[in-house]
């Protein structure tokens, strides 16, 4: 160094800060004015569009009282409308395939929330601290040679 810093108030007086800036996030939007994500959870992968409209939710042509019948599912695709607060101002177009009904409703949740911070790049902070920006990647452990299951192992017997 040219010059010798004795005490630490010498060093914070030689260093300038320097203040990243956050990138402008702008919406992405195609030619019909639609926000377009993909959500994934356990094997279900979900394409999902969401444009302004009352609040209508279709998945795979079906309304979603009709393919998600029980309300917990329901919940769990309403949960980012109610946490961007944007509650009926998006209609949502989805098609999910692969996996059970419960990992298909976390699949179109975690598309419905992409698909919203992608639309309208200021609903990514709430989005983000409830955590629906995240993919919950946990998955069904295979099933190892030997046993009888992922981990499950035979009785045992000493004699």
């Amino acid at each position: 160094m040219a010059e010798d810093l004795k005490t630490l108030d010498d060093l914070k007086s030689a260093v300038t800060p320097v203040a990243e800036e956050a990138p402008v996030r702008e919406p992405m939007r195609d030619d019909l004015g639609r926000a377009y994500a993909t959500g994934k959870r356990k094997d279900a992968v979900a394409r999902v569009w969401i444009k302004p409209g009352s609040g209508k939710v279709t998945v795979n042509g079906k309304e979603m009282n009709v393919y998600f019948a029980r309300p917990v599912l329901q919940m769990i695709l309403r949960q980012p409308f109610q946490v961007a607060g944007v509650v009926d101002q998006f209609d949502v177009q989805a098609t999910v395939k692969g996996g059970g009904l419960s990992g298909q409703a976390g699949a179109v949740k975690h598309g419905i929330s992409k698909a919203l911070q992608l639309y309208d790049p200021a609903l990514r902070g709430a989005l983000k601290a409830a955590g629906f920006l995240t993919r919950d990647s946990r998955v069904v452990e295979r099933k190892k040679y030997g046993k009888p299951k992922a981990r499950r192992s035979f009785q045992f017997s000493k004699r």
